[in-house]
């Protein structure tokens, strides 16, 4: 059988891990696939760096554009962020999908070829192909992961260190887990990128980044992180997306989840997603979200597919997001003022009589019940924390309670609110 022909485009960490395992994996890959794949080309504009890998005469080109017009080339492999459909592509860019992917999928499909991005969520962890081929009998009602390890990281620090988030995070950036500039990581953007995909495939909607709701960590404190683990709960930062046939939730947030969910001992750089089905109920997968080699091998794994379907003349055997093309449709994002969840408030408070009744007052008036309320006594500029834990409350009834606390001559500062996922919650 003919060998298939490969172009990389980028040679930067990604890059270099998926040439690296088509290089030195090249007999077990064969075995798989049941052809060679060959790396024609390694396209690149620094050609003078030392990757560590003695690739053949020819192989490393500095312009990407020759290796995507050579006829020869049948699959490319996208790691510098281009957004052109030419070949059958392989891209670990969750960016450009999140913002893209409608035009770049429907590009795909009148084109014929195949679109794989195994390795733009959730690095080594088989998520896309779980969704759309192993659970293709399911219908998949909610998606709950920890989707960014530098989040991940910084949480697990200051959990289990009580260290503050702007060391926890010098700390990341100084092992390489955080970019110089972490906005992408840190407010939330990366992990929404994801979750924008995660949803379409799971829901057979258009992928629409716009109107997921994102919020970041750099608020959460070591005070936070002690008063949830008081109360039973850890903080992740959370992609969650769920549907309830008529809109789908997709919101990126620091959430209280109970010691007993799965999702709250994955700690470090590590990335997991809990999928819900009707078939399969829960399952949970587990693994590097980033890295050289984990990203590599959620990149290899595409080539290979798309290898089989190029041996077998089945191009587009399964559809870029899990449902035929006609069958996707646009799905209403629920607004975030119409979620419903459990809340955790913390104000700061002066330590005058008739301040928990004032508080309470408000949010009575919005229909908001408490479920615990604890005044602790450790005094800071004349104020002593007030935590709070509610029953099921809407959105827009807590947003506007809070802008009247935040008023209140006796509150000082911001409050701090982390929403709660708790299936026992009420």
């Amino acid at each position: 059988m003919k060998p298939i022909n490969i172009a990389i485009l980028g040679c930067g960490t990604v890059g270099t891990g998926v040439a690296r395992l088509l290089l030195e994996n090249a007999d077990i890959m064969r075995d798989r696939v049941g052809c060679d794949l060959n790396l024609k080309y390694v396209a690149d504009i620094d050609t003078e760096t030392d990757r560590g890998i003695a690739f053949a005469p020819g192989v490393m080109i500095p312009d990407a554009a020759r290796a995507i017009a050579d006829p020869e080339v049948d699959i490319v492999v996208e790691t510098i962020g281009g957004e052109g459909i030419a070949k059958h592509v392989v891209t670990a860019n969750k960016a450009l999908l999140a913002k893209h992917g409608n035009a770049i999928i429907s590009a795909a499909t009148e084109k014929g070829v195949d679109l794989a991005y195994e390795a733009s969520v959730g690095g080594c962890m088989p998520i896309i192909k779980t969704v759309r081929e192993s659970l293709v009998g399911n219908r998949i009602s909610a998606m709950t992961g920890i989707l960014n390890g530098t989040c991940n990281y910084i949480l697990s620090k200051i959990t289990d260190e009580g260290v503050v988030f702007e060391k926890a995070l010098a700390e990341a950036q100084a092992k390489g887990y955080a970019e110089a500039d972490p906005t992408l990581d840190v407010e939330g953007l990366d992990a929404a990128h994801k979750l924008a995909i995660l949803a379409a495939l799971a829901f057979g909607m258009q992928i629409n980044f716009d109107d997921v709701y994102i919020e970041g960590i750099s608020r959460i404190t070591p005070m936070d992180i002690e008063f949830a683990a008081q109360f039973g709960y850890r903080i992740k930062l959370l992609a969650i997306t769920k549907f309830d046939g008529q809109a789908v939730e997709a919101r990126v947030h620091p959430t209280m989840i109970p010691f007993d969910n799965m999702l709250s001992n994955v700690n470090g750089t590590l990335n997991a997603i809990s999928v819900s089905g009707d078939a399969v109920g829960d399952i949970l997968l587990y693994g590097h979200g980033a890295g050289m080699m984990p990203t590599a091998s959620a990149v290899v794994s595409d080539i290979a597919d798309i290898a089989r379907n190029l041996s077998s003349s089945g191009a587009g055997r399964v559809p870029v997001l899990g449902f035929q093309a006609d069958k996707v449709r646009a799905i209403p994002v629920m607004p975030m003022d119409d979620i419903v969840t459990n809340y955790y408030f913390r104000f700061d408070a002066l330590d005058r009589p008739g301040v928990l009744a004032a508080i309470a007052g408000i949010l009575g008036k919005y229909s908001i019940s408490l479920k615990y309320v604890h005044q602790k006594g450790r005094k800071t500029n004349g104020s002593v924390p007030v935590v709070m834990l509610t029953h099921h409350a809407r959105e827009k009834d807590v947003r506007q309670a809070l802008s009247e606390i935040s008023a209140l001559d006796v509150v000082a500062g911001e409050p701090m609110v982390v929403r709660i996922e708790d299936q026992n919650g009420h």
